[in-house]
């Protein structure tokens, strides 16, 4: 059976400028964009020798792509202790790595135009497989410093918890 709204009046789709990210229990500041969930599953081909030309097709490997978190560059240290912990260099042998915590579960909030939260992903064992600090500089832009945060990570999912939120609405005095 299918699963109706329980806001019948709201034919908006939810915009895609209204967002959090939260890893380590705490939202993360400042972030402004954040690459697409997608996830691909491989389509593997097989017959028999003695079938028709066609072949049959059966759903093989599941892949996730990878989640880009990009935001304005400042004194804030959440990107870099991240990405310190994947590959801290100069820290001497045996110590490139934090393999007990370079991992982490985040979760990216959509919320509706009040600020409600809509929808809520969870990313799982993700970790950080390219750190941007700084963009090109040039002193003939004018654009804000951004800093982005590749993230590999092992599937998401929805958190069907997450109901829709009942609008507000104002009344007039």
């Amino acid at each position: 059976m299918a699963q109706f709204s329980v806001n019948a009046r709201r034919l908006d789709p939810y915009k895609n400028f209204k967002f959090r990210v939260k890893w380590d229990g705490r939202y993360v500041a400042g972030v402004s964009k954040v690459s697409m969930l997608k996830r691909t599953t491989e389509a593997v081909k097989h017959r028999s020798g003695g079938d028709p030309s066609t072949s049959f097709k059966a759903p093989g490997r599941t892949e996730y792509d990878a989640i880009t978190l990009e935001r304005g560059v400042t004194h804030d240290l959440e990107f870099e202790r991240w990405a310190n912990k994947v590959w801290n260099w100069g820290s001497g042998p045996g110590g490139e790595v934090s393999l007990s915590d370079f991992r982490k579960d985040i979760i990216i909030e959509l919320l509706n135009e009040a600020g409600q939260v809509a929808l809520s992903y969870r990313v799982y064992r993700c970790w950080v497989s390219e750190y941007q600090p700084l963009p090109d500089l040039d002193a003939n832009a004018n654009a804000v410093a951004i800093a982005k945060l590749k993230l590999e990570n092992e599937g998401w999912e929805r958190d069907y918890d997450v109901a829709e939120p009942a609008e507000p609405s104002f009344t007039e005095p």
